[in-house]
């Protein structure tokens, strides 16, 4: 049976860390191990922070998270109304980035790593969804 979370955060900084021991406590009824909670929350953490960072510019948003539980996987969608991607492929480029010097350009890199599958849309000025899903292996040797 599929079990649903939604949850929407003001694109501030101290909404990432909310969003991902929120998602986290959610994927536990599924009894991750210990890497794949750490794994799920790294993914999170830099969907959240790429949204604050980049789609509201100088301005705070709302960022809409939905995380879907089924028998073995998790599916998070992170979504912005912001200013959009104009080159999705580029920017998913590894060291790619339009946030300044201070920004590695690796979110895209590190949400692939650790999840199954990552699928980014965006259309400018209407937003970017990032859509990550992450399978859930059980302790007991099943897949």
């Amino acid at each position: 049976m599929k079990n649903e979370m939604k949850l929407t955060v003001p694109s501030i900084s101290a909404n990432e860390s909310f969003v991902r021991v929120a998602v986290a406590a959610f994927a536990a009824r599924l009894d991750p191990t210990i890497e794949e909670i750490n794994d799920i929350k790294t993914a999170v953490s830099e969907a959240v922070t790429n949204a604050i960072v980049h789609a509201y510019k100088n301005e705070v948003g709302k960022i809409y998270i939905t995380v879907t539980a089924d028998e073995d996987k998790l599916k998070i969608s992170v979504r912005d109304r912001g200013c959009g991607i104009e080159n999705v492929k580029k920017a998913m480029e590894p060291l790619y980035t339009t946030g300044g010097e201070e920004r590695a350009g690796l979110g895209f890199a590190v949400m692939e790593s650790f999840t199954d599958r990552l699928t980014v849309t965006s259309k400018k000025d209407k937003g970017t969804t990032v859509v990550m899903i992450k399978k859930i292996r059980s302790k007991y040797g099943c897949k």
